[in-house]
């Protein structure tokens, strides 16, 4: 596996696919090309045999200075439990460290358990949210009515 910087070429092949990858939920719109063009330096593809088996789109907040943000994470359904997620967030620590910044955020819906158990794995904690949904802390309508998410907040050492 290789790990590369994002390009902008790298839409063309992934925006047809992550519904799939996401087994037929609609999260296409979750990615538009901006995020191909505006955030190639701190974004990454992990490839295998020149196709890619998975992708991090990140960037480091222009208001908090000390924050970067985690926007959307994907990894080709036949090669997850591989640790292609970890060795993408990895990189993007490593990346967000090196622009001295020492908090990392990103949200997940509190119905994606996999992702909620995966952050916690990585040492993202939840933030404190308004309600409680399956036993887990959560913003209530933080992305619009009836949208709540789970907030995570990871400390880079």
């Amino acid at each position: 596996m290789e790990i590369r910087s994002l390009i902008s070429s790298d839409y063309d092949v992934l925006a047809p696919r992550i519904n799939d990858w996401w087994g037929g939920r609609d999260m296409a719109g979750m990615l538009p090309k901006l995020f191909f063009n505006h955030f190639k330096n701190t974004s990454f593809v992990a490839e295998e045999d020149s196709e890619i088996i998975g992708f991090i789109i990140g960037f480091l907040s222009q208001d908090q200075l000390d924050e970067a943000y985690i926007h959307f994470v994907g990894v080709h359904p036949d090669y997850r439990k591989k640790n292609i997620g970890k060795v993408l967030y990895e990189k993007f620590f490593a990346k967000v460290k090196m622009a001295n910044r020492s908090v990392i955020r990103c949200i997940t819906s509190p119905v994606n358990k996999t992702s909620i158990a995966f952050h916690q794995r990585m040492g993202f904690v939840i933030e404190h949210g308004d309600k409680i949904v399956d036993g887990v802390s959560v913003k209530a309508n933080y992305d619009g009515l009836n949208n709540d998410r789970v907030l995570f907040k990871k400390e880079l050492e």
